[in-house]
């Protein structure tokens, strides 16, 4: 009656065993370390750069504890573990200076960090720790405000250029076109020609509404901007802002970073584990824009020391060599839709790329005249420009074309991803700065697990007390709910804060209750002159119901709360809903497993140990 087969008593082992491997690396802790990424967009960090890191700490005498290399993306990222902070800021300072001889202008990113101390073993088998939010590991927060108006003077520039294209293609005359704070003026000498460029710029320009006003030299007309156009603007701007804050983040290895919209026009950044905060800002505060320009076709390359020709622009290749272009932009990073490598018709490596339709027409209009000279792509990163590649125009060509020239595929593979990554839509200002000490975090994380740790053994003592044997049993599954919870956890790399640990104590409250119900019903069965063994298997079949009904209404609530919440509220809902659902396991599964182990085998028991039975007297 009271017998598992051995298939459940297998499937609780393997749950067991499997909660044991991904529960451990959270007893290891964290190491200091200090992480080398790429400060441009244009350096690879190669493995060949972790022998140069090591010999740089030898050179310094600073002993460390291993050097780990990770592919991030198209890029990597070197770890360098430490056993002691003193060291880890030894280690910094040296890596520092010999990495980036020019100190204005850095090629490498050598900021502090903490990387876990998991056994070899037990990362290849995937099993690490839990990621820990700010409010637990420490860290900083950034309030950044997306500027709005400037991502409006952005799209009203690009416009600009789509209605002179528009109104070139058409042959319609005009006397000029000019930007004025958010609107676009274009001056006509009649009345027809302003009505017939209207006509057409209504149409192929959707974002704005133009109308005909009279002038002191004739007519213009005015383009303004549609009341949705400025929302779709403006929502675009912080979509775009947020998903190149995400490329530079990830530059820092930060794991599990939150960058999410808070309400129209700012966005939250919080990096968990940040020790380094000047050059966190420094990451989040980088904007990188692309530009497309002719190179001089007389002149394309400087000499050493030789004079650029007035009227151009001079940009520096990877390999030093000095490119002269001319002022003028043919497209920037914005007009890209994709970019992605692969082979010309000579099976050299390449990149496609494809435009919108205004940047299609002008890269049409510029190539038609330009054949067989360079144009060249340049990157800006903090007002420095690094030239891509430079390229000779073959032919015509629109919207989609190819750039050749790349020496490797996987040059091409970093280019195109260059080119997808895009630049800022809009300016951003740091507007509140919050920093999270290590030692306010270790503080967080002491009072939170004491409250769990405390509140498991009140339970405990109350339920041996009340219930004997059978609160023993019912204390050793509150023990592998809590056990299993955590071990899942760490299986989805779930990330911990304050709101989660208490979540967990929450979920030491009701996983018992669901024991509450059993014992209590067994108690009921045996008050009503059943035998224990069938007291035993009625009580946990009929109290399963009433389990399963309870549960399912509290995972309501914690599916809500994690649909509609953020930040900290979806930190509670997913350790919430996942303590609802180990109960279930641990408290029916796993509880009746114990008991059946060691009641089910006795044929003749006489009584079960389950605290005081109060009969009715009669």
């Amino acid at each position: 009656m009271n017998r598992y087969p051995l298939w459940k008593y297998l499937v609780i082992v393997v749950a067991l065993l499997i909660g044991a491997i991904y529960t451990l690396p959270n007893f290891f802790g964290e190491a200091p370390a200090v992480q080398i990424s790429a400060g441009k967009a244009t350096v690879k960090i190669e493995p060949s750069l972790q022998d140069r890191a090591q010999d740089i700490l030898q050179s310094a005498q600073i002993a460390h504890k291993g050097v780990i290399y990770e592919r991030m993306g198209n890029n990597g990222t070197i770890k360098i573990r430490f056993s002691s902070p003193d060291d880890q800021i030894r280690g910094k300072d040296a890596l520092q200076k010999s990495l980036n001889p020019n100190a204005d202008d850095p090629s490498y990113i050598v900021a502090l960090n903490l990387i876990s101390n998991t056994p070899a073993w037990l990362s290849s088998m995937g099993a690490m720790p839990m990621y820990l939010g700010l409010d637990l590991r420490g860290g900083v927060h950034f309030l950044l405000q997306v500027d709005m108006r400037g991502a409006l003077q952005k799209k009203i520039e690009s416009l600009a250029t789509d209605a002179r294209s528009q109104l070139r293609e058409k042959n319609i005359r005009h006397n000029g076109i000019e930007r004025q704070n958010d609107q676009i003026l274009i001056r006509f000498g009649t009345q027809e020609e302003a009505g017939n460029a209207r006509n057409l710029l209504n149409k192929q320009l959707a974002d704005l509404e133009f109308n005909i006003e009279k002038s002191a030299d004739g007519f213009r007309l005015v383009g303004k901007f549609r009341d949705a156009a400025i929302k779709e603007v403006q929502e675009n701007a912080v979509k775009q802002n947020i998903t190149t804050l995400h490329n530079r983040v990830n530059e820092l290895g930060v794991a599990e970073p939150v960058i999410q919209q808070q309400g129209a026009d700012r966005i939250i950044v919080q990096l968990p584990g940040v020790q380094d905060t000047a050059r966190a800002k420094d990451i989040i505060g980088r904007t990188a824009t692309l530009e497309s320009r002719l190179a001089d076709p007389v002149k394309t390359y400087l000499l050493s020391g030789e004079a650029p020709p007035p009227g151009t622009d001079v940009f520096r290749m990877g390999d030093g060599r000095q490119v002269v272009f001319k002022k003028s932009v043919i497209f920037s990073g914005d007009r890209i839709t994709s970019a992605s490598a692969g082979f010309d018709s000579n099976q050299r490596p390449a990149v496609s790329i494809t435009l919108d339709s205004a940047g299609g027409r002008v890269m049409q209009e510029i190539t038609r005249d330009n054949i067989g000279k360079p144009m060249g792509m340049i990157l800006f990163e903090k007002g420095r420009g690094e030239v891509l590649t430079v390229a000779t125009i073959q032919s015509e060509f629109g919207a989609k074309f190819q750039i050749t020239g790349q020496p490797s595929t996987e040059s091409a593979n970093d280019l195109a991803l260059l080119l997808r990554a895009g630049s800022l839509a809009a300016p951003m200002e740091i507007i509140e700065e919050r920093t999270i000490g290590p030692s306010l975090g270790a503080d967080n994380i002491s009072k939170g697990f004491n409250s769990v740790i405390y509140g498991f053994i009140a339970i405990a003592i109350f339920m041996i007390a009340y219930y004997m044997l059978f609160g023993v049993f019912s204390v050793i599954a509150l023990a592998v709910n809590l056990f299993l919870l955590v071990a899942i956890l760490s299986l989805l790399q779930a990330t911990l804060t304050l709101p989660g640990i208490a979540a967990m104590a929450l979920a030491l409250g009701m996983a018992i209750d669901s024991n509450v119900l059993i014992n209590e019903r067994i108690r009921e069965e045996l008050r009503a002159g059943a035998s224990p063994q069938a007291a035993i298997a009625t009580g946990f079949e009929k109290a399963w119901a009433t389990i399963l009904d309870s549960n399912i209404t509290t995972l309501i609530a914690g599916i809500a709360l994690l649909a509609f919440g953020s930040g900290p509220v979806r930190g509670f809902a997913v350790v919430h809903s996942l303590g609802i659902l180990t109960s279930m396991f641990s408290a029916v599964f796993f509880a009746r497993g114990i008991v059946n182990l060691w009641y089910g085998r006795q044929k003749k028991l006489q009584s079960v140990s389950i605290g005081q039975i109060w009969r009715p007297t009669e």
